[in-house]
């Protein structure tokens, strides 16, 4: 499974001048725009880390996600959450020929059993070509804009990225890597793994 970032979150939707009163910083200086530029550096790392830890994407955007096999006959699940829409599902030969799947022949399952997923309209999804691939286009995110991020999300983002400011000179990793007043919030959006210890 191969995903991909088609479009970036724009940078009008990050949050730089809560960030700014976050961390208590002036405005007014000549440097304000180079500040600003860091600022939104440190919150696309800590928007990164926080999806990454979490599966969820924060702010929409859209994403191609491409398999070598679906997960299962019956339902290919989505790496990232929540899913706004599905805009196309491709299959692709060997030789590199694509074909597309009409709409009314697969939909979104929102829900799914843990993740959003593709399923089919009908009892199982096309077979993907041999040496080929199947690759779904999707939309998904909380909302275009900050406020559309779930409180606890965003004030993490604000944490960690304030977290990346205070400590931007060090370059040793610490014990455990994340504050923990960042973990204890994303902790019930973290995905449930379960297996089988060896």
């Amino acid at each position: 499974m191969n995903l991909v970032e088609l479009t970036e979150a724009p940078a009008a939707a990050l949050p730089v001048q809560t960030l700014r009163e976050h961390l208590r910083l002036g405005s007014g200086f000549a440097d304000d725009s180079l500040q600003e530029g860091l600022l939104a550096g440190f919150l696309r790392a800590a928007i990164a880390a926080i999806e990454g830890r979490t599966g969820k994407a924060l702010l929409s955007r859209d994403f191609a996600q491409s398999v070598t096999e679906w997960a299962r006959p019956d339902r290919q699940p989505l790496a990232v959450a929540p899913v706004v829409e599905i805009a196309a599902v491709r299959l692709v030969d060997a030789n590199g020929a694509e074909t597309s799947l009409p709409p009314s022949a697969w939909r979104l399952d929102r829900e799914g059993s843990v993740r959003p997923a593709l399923v089919p309209v009908g009892a199982f999804l096309p077979r993907v070509p041999i040496g080929g691939q199947a690759i779904v286009t999707f939309t998904a995110g909380y909302g275009p804009q900050w406020a559309d991020v779930p409180p606890d999300l965003a004030q993490a983002v604000l944490m960690l990225a304030a977290h990346y400011h205070d400590f931007r000179h060090d370059t040793a990793l610490g014990p455990g890597c994340m504050p923990f007043g960042v973990t204890a919030l994303i902790e019930r959006y973290r995905p449930l793994r379960l297996g089988v210890c060896a």
